[in-house]
């Protein structure tokens, strides 16, 4: 009975866990920093609220700008 009242809960807890952001492109074999930036520059070209960055990331991490502006300007190009 425990056993099954750790699987219900464990599945209540993932439930309210937020989803997780993903883009249509194969991102296979780039840096983590690379990926992480380019999934939020592509967020960021689909909101009309604001951007979705890592401020201090985006001016102290090369890898992490470069996939922001890849993403941003390649989702904002898919818009259209």
């Amino acid at each position: 009975m425990k056993k099954y009242a750790v699987l219900i809960a464990t599945a209540l807890i993932c439930a309210c866990a937020p989803a997780k952001k993903e883009v249509n492109v194969n991102l296979t074999g780039y840096p983590p920093a690379f990926r992480a930036g380019y999934v939020d520059g592509c967020e960021s070209s689909k909101r009309a609220s604001g951007q979705t960055r890592d401020d201090d990331r985006f001016k102290h991490d090369t890898q992490y700008a470069s996939g922001w502006r890849d993403g941003y300007d390649i989702c904002t190009k898919r818009k259209k």
